[in-house]
């Protein structure tokens, strides 16, 4: 009788243990959902901040005459560093 009790205690203790690796379980789910969602709207906003970069570029020309040298310099390392943001965020999103 006293197997069967402790078989039993056994198995209460298994289940306890499986509902406390669910809840935890369930808790990064959710921690990851919202940090899937702030990501999601990092990359929105990265990528609304990329396109208004690129339409302000199209609005410009690069000829010598309108821009010096350095001028052009410092807008294409803007627009890398912009470009790195979002392949970033791409990136943690696929991860």
């Amino acid at each position: 009788m006293e197997d069967m009790q402790e078989q039993i205690q056994r198995i209460e203790n298994k289940v306890q243990q499986l509902l406390k690796e669910y809840n935890s379980s369930q808790k990064e789910i959710q921690r990851l959902q919202k940090e899937n969602e702030n990501l999601s709207r990092q990359l929105q906003t990265q990528t609304e901040q990329a396109k208004q970069l690129h339409q302000r570029v199209d609005a410009q020309t690069f000829s010598s005459s309108n821009m010096e040298d350095k001028a052009k310099k410092d807008l294409e390392k803007r627009i890398n560093t912009y470009l790195k943001d979002i392949d970033k965020c791409l990136a943690l999103l696929h991860s």
